[in-house]
């Protein structure tokens, strides 16, 4: 029991179900690991009492962090103060935009009073449901400190973070593409996609076909190696972009770097690497794709900046601050030491050493070149959004956040005391894995991220969303719970910690608010009950994808398009999920086959993936978007997006690769080395990679997104009143 209680105290699960009916038991051992990881020792019972009877001794006043949401009752840290409190709101300058650091707006002081006969002002706990009580003055939003004061002199201090209610919101009916940035080559491509062909393809789609947004893999800095992850979703830093992304022509000192000898070179190496992927059956190589750029960037920052761009390039670190400083280091230090820091100089291990000091100032050019990387980077990414807008997209770029970053990379690094070091994200077992899922990425410290006011978070929020028109989170059930696994033992050995979601939700709110933005969330999987319908609350979108909707609490069978929610993004497949080409034939299966994937025999699951297919396009034909008896692959790909467009979703997503018939999946969960997961270009039906000129240019892409015009409204007969 003491254990149990202790861990209920951290967040920590000692049980878990991972359907309705079934409740698992967490062994001892992982909730003292996980204890471990955050501070507690509850290595023997002694130490579970003496850690246990300490928790419940603890009096707070305030959490560390407290959430008032705009227009709603204050939450009850606030609400529940004693009568005479006195509340000062003192807004921090750094989150409020027009005014000069030091000389923030005065504080907002308040007193809660209590109730009197004759003078009635509403007293903590005394507001009428829905409403603050009278004494309240709601701040600005943005990220405050808040200081109350009780009669008996009793103080606290926290992070107040005042929020609106929901993010903004998209359009209705808004259309887009979601693309694996480095499968789009182009001709001028230096061997994978980049960020001029992503503006190139955004100006395209709003221009030709309506497309309101593009939604791209995250762009995050990658860990360096040989070779290096290619996975996007196991970054370095989640903070900054990575600038193999670059298209170095575009950079405008590149037309004045004087060694023109060996940028043309470079140029006709870069172009032997496109060749040998779109003709050769080569897979997409990063790490060559950087070098060459590296080489190139090198030329490039020998060129001086005008004064205009240095002063551009001075107000970015200036914007960034410490946080770009410490990535540049780490970057300049992997190039010396290595791509691990576990593995550095000891001196060199903690970002805030002396030693660490001495070597900022040794590696001062390379930490600068570094910084300018991702400045380009972040350029680029600005005009990619521009190019989008000024196209007329409604939304623009969806950029994308990965759940985790890489235990070596640096984030983990710079931000050591934020993450829980050994400790792995995952998933627990489920039906379609029984072993469960260790995707090797450090969790944050849900202890610290409100103890620091969520400052990481809201960092890394910021910088995301500079440059987009929506932002989709990866897992979006992670603001909520992740399942932490001990370093060592199998992923069926973990449990869920849980997050403050009311916090991490306001900091998202807030932030995607500032910016403009919309935001999507990966709800897909294991859903926790509740979690939803809080998304939906805050105005995030969920993701549906169409052959996992299904009348799951009925008959089990296909949902009618009409009955699918509202504020999702609806989609046919992910980068995770078979192509709808491979799913409707079947492919898929054969291929999972091949690569020992199966856990039953060819025939069973090819049979019961014919059902599942049979069962949608039954209703497709029910439904009048399926011509009878049309058994063409090209036709059924368009009657399963005429579906989706029937469907009430606010956005409606079109994998780029169904454009042109691709078959193969970008990644292939369960595999590592087995399939060339994150390294295929897009392709046609026949396997053949093709080129965004050729994308574009296709006859069945256009018969597709023919599908997802937006009718045109009737024009009502003389008497007739419009609906």
């Amino acid at each position: 029991m003491g254990l149990s209680r202790l861990a209920a105290l951290h967040g920590v699960a000692t049980s878990y179900s991972p359907s309705p009916d079934v409740t698992v038991s967490v062994p001892d051992d992982t909730v003292i690991a996980v204890l471990a990881a955050l501070g507690v020792d509850a290595g023997t019972p002694a130490d579970v009492r003496k850690c246990l009877a300490a928790a419940e001794s603890r009096s707070r006043l305030l959490p560390p962090t407290v959430v008032v949401w705009a227009g709603e009752p204050l939450p009850p840290a606030l609400a529940g103060l004693p009568p005479g409190s006195t509340v000062t709101v003192e807004p921090e300058p750094s989150d409020l935009p027009g005014h000069p650091a030091g000389r923030p707006p005065a504080p907002l002081s308040m007193r809660a009073r209590a109730a009197a006969p004759a003078a009635p002002v509403a007293s903590p706990g005394e507001a009428a449901p829905g409403e603050a009580p009278a004494w309240w003055i709601p701040p600005p939003h943005g990220v405050h400190r808040v200081h109350v004061r009780t009669p008996d002199n009793r103080r606290a201090t926290a992070t107040l973070v005042a929020a609106p209610l929901r993010v903004p919101q998209p359009p209705e009916g808004t259309h887009g593409f979601l693309v694996q940035l480095y499968s789009l080559l182009s001709a001028r491509s230096w061997g994978m996609g980049d960020l001029g062909d992503l503006a190139d393809l955004a100006v395209w789609a709003g221009r030709s076909v309506g497309s309101g947004f593009v939604q791209v893999n995250p762009l995050h800095a990658a860990v360096p190696g040989k070779p290096t992850d290619p996975s996007p979703y196991r970054p370095s830093s989640r903070r900054f972009p990575d600038p193999v992304h670059l298209h170095v022509e575009s950079i405008p000192e590149y037309g004045h770097v004087r060694d023109r000898a060996t940028l043309d070179d470079l140029r006709q190496d870069a172009a032997a690497l496109s060749e040998a992927v779109l003709n050769k059956g080569a897979l997409i190589d990063r790490d060559a794709v950087w070098e060459l750029k590296r080489q190139a960037l090198e030329l490039v920052a020998q060129v001086p900046l005008t004064p205009g761009r240095r002063a551009d390039y001075c107000d970015f670190l200036a914007e960034q601050g410490q946080a770009l400083e410490d990535h540049g280091l780490w970057c300049a230090l992997a190039e010396v030491h290595g791509p691990d820091w576990h593995t550095w100089p000891e001196a060199l291990r903690d970002p805030r050493s002396p030693g660490t000091a001495r070597a900022r100032s040794e590696l001062l050019d390379r930490v600068d070149f570094h910084c300018r990387l991702a400045w380009l980077t972040a350029t680029q990414l600005a005009a990619a959004q521009r190019s989008a807008e000024d196209a007329g997209m409604a939304v623009g770029i969806v950029h994308d956040l990965a759940v985790g970053v890489h235990p070596a990379g640096a984030d983990t690094w710079s931000q050591q005391e934020a993450f829980a070091h050994g400790m792995s994200v995952g998933a627990p077992p489920d039906a379609f894995n029984a072993r469960g899922q260790d995707w090797g990425l450090p969790p944050w410290r849900p202890d610290v991220l409100a103890a620091t006011g969520y400052a990481a978070y809201r960092g890394l929020l910021r910088g995301l969303l500079a440059h987009a028109g929506a932002l989709r989170i990866d897992h979006v059930m992670g603001l909520f719970r992740l399942w932490w696994v001990p370093e060592g033992r199998p992923p069926t050995d973990g449990t869920y910690v849980a997050y403050d979601a009311e916090a991490m939700l306001a900091v998202l709110v807030l932030e995607a608010h500032r910016a403009g933005t919309s935001v999507v969330g990966e709800d897909l999987g294991t859903v926790a009950p509740g979690v939803r319908e809080a998304l939906a609350r805050r105005g995030v979108l969920g993701t549906s994808v169409l052959w996992f909707e299904r009348d799951w609490e009925g008959d089990g069978r296909p949902l009618a398009p009409e009955k699918w929610r509202r504020d999702c993004l609806a989609t046919a497949t992910t980068h995770d999920l078979p192509s709808t080409a491979a799913r409707l034939t079947g492919d898929h299966v054969t291929l999972r086959h091949r690569l020992g994937l199966l856990t039953r025999s060819l025939e069973e699951e090819l049979t019961a993936d014919l059902t599942d297919t049979a069962e949608w396009l039954a209703l497709l034909a029910r439904l009048r978007m399926l011509p009878e008896g049309d058994g063409d692959e090209e036709a059924a790909v368009r009657a399963v997006h005429r579906f989706l467009r029937r469907t009430p979703a606010r956005m409606t997503g079109v994998w780029l690769p169904d454009t042109v018939g691709d078959r193969r999946p970008q990644n292939l969960p369960g595999t590592w080395d087995q399939y060339p997961n994150w390294r295929l270009p897009i392709a046609d039906a026949e396997g053949h990679p093709v080129t965004l000129e050729e994308i574009t240019a296709s006859p069945r892409l256009h018969a597709l997104m023919e599908v997802l015009r937006p009718r045109k409204p009737r024009t009502a007969p003389p008497g007739e009143r419009r609906p």
